[in-house]
């Protein structure tokens, strides 16, 4: 008798586990993002900038590297005008910007075409930059949305902005349409996961290195799976010592499975190794 009374209450005890695990655990769909409808009519210029401010600090995460951190030039304690008229000027630049519109377009879609002297990738003699295309994983913005962000850029300096305001006419074809987004592709191995949300822009993981948040090479030592997890969907609730609370929120991008591939990975890093 006590034999059955301790199996069904093991038993049970496993069921309320795995119960409070799942309320733990939100409920990831691992869909985009739900798009804001864009009145294209109704926007002016200064709607325009302040779509741009949102994207910046927002979306397009820019705020993670570009910070007073000294990971990627702070472009907010910068006047953005003058130093993109320097950078043209540079003999090291190779490009084909004509002014700063076209630097500023060009640095987020091709960032390698010229890398800021000490901004560039170790090892590199900054001839890569650490920065991933803005219109590819894990920001992807769209055409409208980088323009609204140079016009922000161009505007916190009190300098002439000089995007155009987007049209009906100037928007691709789908965007017209307003077909629903496409679902990302759902990552399949760490290595996916890590590019496909981002992680190495501030954290040393396998081959890169970035000082801007915690070492992962070795944090199985230092976390357990279950903190691992919190750390991914609720980055708020741990801040680590020495690091600025920048770390985004992924619950409502990344799928249950997706989470799971990079915290086993991530558990089993337990060796601080230099890239």
């Amino acid at each position: 008798m006590n034999i059955l009374i301790k199996t069904l209450g093991f038993s049970l005890a496993l069921i309320l586990t795995f119960t409070a695990v799942s309320y733990v655990l939100p409920q990831m769909k691992g869909e985009a993002p739900v798009e804001k409808e864009m009145d294209v009519g109704a926007l002016t210029m200064d709607s325009f900038i302040a779509m741009g401010k949102d994207l910046y600090q927002g979306k397009g995460t820019c705020t993670l590297c570009h910070n007073q951190l000294g990971r990627a030039p702070d472009l907010l304690a910068l006047n953005v005008e003058k130093t993109s008229l320097e950078r043209l000027a540079d003999s090291r630049y190779q490009g084909k910007a004509k002014n700063t519109e076209g630097y500023l377009r060009e640095s987020m879609l091709e960032p390698n075409i010229y890398v800021v002297k000490g901004f560039g990738k170790k090892g590199t003699n900054d001839a890569e930059s650490p920065m991933p295309a803005i219109d590819k994983p894990p920001a992807q913005l769209s055409q409208v949305e980088i323009d609204a962000i140079i016009a922000f850029l161009q505007h916190k300096d009190g300098n002439k902005v000089t995007v155009a305001l987007p049209t009906k006419t100037s928007l691709p074809a789908a965007a017209e349409e307003k077909t629903a987004p496409a679902k990302p592709a759902l990552a399949q191995s760490p290595e996916e996961a890590i590019a496909k949300f981002g992680c190495a822009a501030c954290h040393s993981i396998l081959k890169t290195e970035s000082t801007v948040g915690p070492n992962l090479n070795d944090v199985g030592k230092r976390l357990s799976i279950a903190q691992i997890r919190e750390s991914i969907i609720a980055p708020g609730t741990v801040i680590a010592e020495g690091y600025p609370p920048i770390m985004p929120d992924l619950s409502e991008k990344m799928t249950t499975k997706e989470l799971e591939i990079m915290a086993q990975f991530l558990a089993q890093q337990k060796t601080k190794t230099q890239p």
